[in-house]
């Protein structure tokens, strides 16, 4: 996909803010089940290798922050904005997206110890303090490609995307992994990318669950900036002169032309959203390509607009609902309502046990209906901002 074609006059498209609703709405569901011991196959992540629908969200999230530095970066440098303040502008929100990462990460563990909340010691709190994290991959994708955008001529984006996919695919099966008599993607100790996650963080701070690499690492934000690229790319189509109509089918036709090409990438590098392989990359931001696509053709094309509401209010206030329900959901984890069975019953699971599972019985029906609750409360938040004109930003 190119973004070189003449761009159109500023429109609002309603799809737009939707689409970006949808995949916060969606990120808000699965990372608030009422247990993580009970959920839905489709709302977990794949094990390993593979994709589920929950793999899709956080790449969809970051194609469609390309999608917006295109919007809004390409109007502003168009209009003869200076680069200098454009650039302390990414400095300024990177900083506010990585600080907020962190601090989202302490509050699972740093601040309770700090005030005395929990058995966890400050200086275990401290040792096991997760460095990346979803906001912290944001920031530095989105500081790279708006970077990138700024200061690049436009022909030159897509070798970049081009050399940081394919150069990612031979880091991860050419490039010795000491320890390992050679690069073993089935093996989740087995990658480059995991041994420079543990060399440069230590096992102590990165993914707990996973203790041998981290979903948000270093060398897996490379091609995470791809698909950030990409998104740049389908800005590009959004916004050039040519019909709605003509822009709706280009984005569909390109989007499945990625598709097609992560399948056939997948047959040399598995497609797995842990090690954030450059199949993975192509395949999730054709999807992402497609489904904004056919939002496009039914909001703004056919005019189909009520579905769009709600989703349009999580759309205009995304940073705010995931690190406000973050923190909600990290201080109602602090709070301790008691014991159960010799173990600490907090006020998160005092609510899964005593509403949801008392009514639906313990299962993965209780789960997910405590997670639709959590988007629905949040749901009522924002619109009550987005009645008063309260659109928070960074």
């Amino acid at each position: 996909m190119s973004d070189g074609a003449p761009q159109a006059p500023r429109e609002r498209l309603l799809a737009l803010d939707a689409f970006r609703g949808a995949t916060i709405a969606a990120m808000i569901l699965v990372n608030n089940p009422g247990t993580w011991s009970a959920i839905y196959p489709p709302l977990e992540h794949a094990a390993w290798h593979g994709w589920t629908p929950t793999d899709l969200i956080f790449p969809f999230f970051l194609w469609i922050v390309g999608v917006a530095i295109t919007l809004s970066l390409g109007r502003r440098a168009e209009a003869g904005a200076a680069r200098g303040p454009l650039l302390r502008k990414i400095a300024v929100r990177t900083l506010w997206l990585v600080g907020l990462g962190l601090f989202l990460s302490a509050l699972g563990g740093v601040l309770p110890a700090l005030l005395g909340l929990g058995a966890r010691s400050l200086g275990d709190a401290f040792a096991h303090w997760r460095f990346p994290g979803v906001l912290q991959r944001i920031g530095v994708c989105y500081a790279v490609t708006a970077t990138a955008f700024l200061l690049l001529p436009r022909r030159a984006l897509p070798w970049l995307c081009g050399a940081l996919l394919v150069g990612y695919h031979l880091l991860l099966t050419q490039v010795p992994v000491p320890g390992h008599a050679a690069p073993d993607l089935d093996d989740k100790a087995g990658t480059i990318a995991s041994w420079v996650d543990l060399q440069v963080f230590g096992p102590g701070h990165i993914w707990l669950q996973a203790r041998v690499y981290d979903p948000e690492g270093l060398l897996s934000t490379l091609p995470a900036i791809g698909t950030c690229l990409f998104g740049v790319f389908a800005g590009g189509l959004v916004r050039s002169t040519a019909a709605l109509e003509q822009r709706v089918l280009r984005l569909f036709v390109h989007g499945s032309l990625l598709v097609v090409l992560g399948y056939v990438w997948s047959l040399a590098l598995p497609i797995n959203k842990a090690l954030w392989t450059s199949s993975y990359a192509a395949l999730t931001a054709g999807q992402a390509a497609c489904a904004l696509a056919l939002c496009l053709y039914a909001c703004d094309v056919r005019g189909i607009r009520r579905w769009a509401a709600p989703l349009r209010i999580y759309g205009v206030n995304p940073i705010t609902v995931f690190v406000g329900s973050g923190v909600l959901a990290r201080v109602l984890g602090w709070i301790d309502v008691g014991t159960r069975g010799g173990r600490t019953v907090t006020a998160r699971s005092w609510l899964y046990d005593e509403v949801w599972a008392a009514w639906l019985g313990p299962g993965e029906l209780a789960s997910l209906a405590y997670a639709l609750t959590w988007v629905l409360g949040w749901l009522a938040v924002l619109w009550v901002m987005d009645r008063r004109g309260i659109h928070l930003k960074i």
